[in-house]
């Protein structure tokens, strides 16, 4: 099987963290063929960095975008897709997306590539997003969504997307999984590979609180079911800040729906990802069956974590 990848990393103003990442990306044993780093109108000392970057890797490009005002989560998904209407090289079979503030180990993309090559319809992987500080024993409960810091794809799985979806909310991670899955690919979190993210996620939507209210009206926004939400958000009362957080959650979910705040994802998609919901509830409250012999067992195969 050919190894042959591509990386875009969309970056705005990361003139602190992008040094590590070039860093990560340059030390791989098996380095991409092109990486596009797609400058979103930075005004700090980004395009500078990953200039003197390009200067000394002929395979490392810079793409700079003009200047806009404010924080908006599709403004990540414009940003990757100027990044590959940039490719030059079209032989490659995977193409992967990459945050400019994350660190990994020197094997990180081969020991990815090496889940595809054992298993064929793997559509969508990538390894887990810690941030620095955090504890890398906690597993995450859903195991089939890849945060879009990482997103690695096979290369006719992100063709037959047919291109990223940008939302105001944010998100377009968790649907571009879901996308993959209902066109029949599989998408795997690899537990095994820990990538560090250097600084909080959604720092630019505040303090915990709103950051946190921010991610229920995401889910508001994904067409999350609303009992999947409400477990979700009980699940998730030992989280720091100790109940805050859940409750900020449910707040932002349940604002959202009382504001009657449109949905711009597809029905179709929708139904998928609350038909995938219900079925882990489902899984949740199944009793356990009598014990069978050996003999009598099914083959068993991986079922997907509960919850996100």
């Amino acid at each position: 099987m050919f190894r042959r990848y591509v990386l875009i990393t969309p970056a705005r103003n990361e003139e602190a963290f992008i040094g590590e990442t070039i860093d990560a990306v340059c030390a791989q044993d098996m380095r991409p063929l092109e990486w596009i780093v797609v400058s979103d109108g930075s005004t700090d000392r980004t395009d500078e960095i990953v200039r003197a970057a390009a200067a000394k890797h002929s395979w490392i490009r810079l793409v700079s975008l003009a200047s806009r005002d404010g924080h908006c989560f599709a403004a990540v998904v414009r940003a990757t897709e100027a990044g590959l209407g940039e490719l030059k090289n079209d032989e490659y079979d995977f193409i992967g997306l990459l945050d400019a503030d994350v660190r990994f180990e020197p094997d990180y993309f081969t020991r990815v590539i090496s889940e595809f090559e054992s298993c064929s319809d793997l559509g969508v992987a990538g390894g887990m997003v810690v941030d620095t500080g955090c504890s890398r024993d906690e597993l995450p409960r859903n195991r089939m969504e890849i945060p879009g810091a990482v997103q690695f794809f096979r290369r006719v799985c992100f063709e037959a997307l047919g291109g990223l979806l940008a939302i105001p909310e944010g998100g377009w991670d968790t649907l571009t999984c879901a996308r993959a899955r209902q066109l029949g690919y599989q998408t795997r979190l690899l537990t095994d590979l820990v990538v560090e993210h250097l600084k909080p996620r959604n720092v630019a939507k505040g303090g915990l609180w709103q950051r946190n209210k921010q991610l229920g009206v995401r889910d508001h926004a994904l067409g999350y079911h609303p009992l999947f939400e409400i477990i979700k958000c009980t699940s998730r009362w030992k989280e720091h800040p100790f109940l805050a957080a859940a409750l900020a959650r449910g707040v932002g979910y349940l604002s959202a729906g009382i504001n009657a705040r449109p949905r711009l994802i597809p029905p179709e998609l929708r139904d998928f990802i609350r038909k995938e919901q219900t079925d882990r509830l489902l899984r949740l409250v199944r009793l356990p069956r009598k014990r069978q012999s050996a003999s009598q067992c099914p083959a068993i195969s991986k079922a997907p974590p509960v919850l996100k």
